[in-house]
């Protein structure tokens, strides 16, 4: 009997696996209400995505939100229009290459961008918070030092602009949920991955899985700040040398 229970939970398993999903960086579920996505709203999101990843339908309608969402026809009109109106949602028109053929989709990296410049100032203000209270416990002076040290620095907010800089282009939604999840999954500190953009523009190889990669290597050897970085980085070099 448990054999035929365990074959009637994978079949279901494997029905709900083929039948699509949609992933969504915890650093978008961190930031909505920081940057006042109300509930309704964040889930109107979330549809979009689900209908895009797992329907391949990347304008759905409002009628089609309205009934997924089990709401009002003129309440998805007016979230996303207060969507649009803040800059967190846009509607681009595509042509189809041969037929000519105009569509539109519903585009979010906005979204995306503003979500991950909220995750990296939240991070930093966390990380200033941290080293005051550390300061604090070893003398008022000191911690007074700490906090304008920390508030006269370069503001994390700026790193994606320093990639798009870097790339010569904008950044896809893809890119800018990995600069998102290197500062809020990874815990890698802002300085440490500018230093891992310079190598990458160093050695010839600007693209983001080389730069994850020494991201990763720097991690595996305990490295957390710039002066170690560049003592790593100088190592290797002489070691192929």
């Amino acid at each position: 009997m448990k054999d035929e229970i365990w074959k009637a939970y994978a079949r279901g398993l494997a029905d709900a696996m083929s039948g699509g999903g949609v992933f969504i960086p915890f650093a978008l579920l961190r930031t909505y209400r920081a940057l006042g996505i109300e509930e309704s709203e964040m889930m109107l999101l979330v549809h979009l995505m689900a209908f895009r990843e797992a329907e391949g339908n990347e304008f759905p309608t409002p009628e089609q939100l309205a009934e997924r969402m089990g709401q009002p026809i003129n309440a998805v009109v007016q979230s996303i229009r207060k969507l649009m109106k803040e800059g967190l949602l846009t509607i681009e028109e595509e042509a189809d290459p041969m037929s000519g053929v105009r569509s539109e989709r519903y585009d979010w990296t906005s979204w995306l961008i503003r979500s991950g410049q909220q995750s990296a100032a939240m991070k930093r203000e966390a990380n200033a918070a941290s080293s005051a209270a550390r300061q604090a416990a070893a003398g008022a002076g000191f911690a007074s030092q700490a906090v304008e040290s920390v508030n006269a620095a370069p503001a994390t907010d700026n790193l994606f602009a320093v990639f798009e800089q870097e790339f010569g282009r904008p950044l896809s939604p893809m890119e800018c949920e990995t600069i998102a999840a290197w500062l809020d999954q990874d815990r890698y500190s802002d300085e440490i991955i500018r230093f891992a953009l310079k190598e990458a523009v160093f050695a010839g190889k600007l693209h983001f899985r080389y730069i994850d990669r020494i991201l990763l290597e720097w991690s595996r050897n305990r490295v957390t700040n710039t002066e170690e970085a560049r003592a790593h980085s100088q190592k290797f070099r002489g070691g192929r040398g």
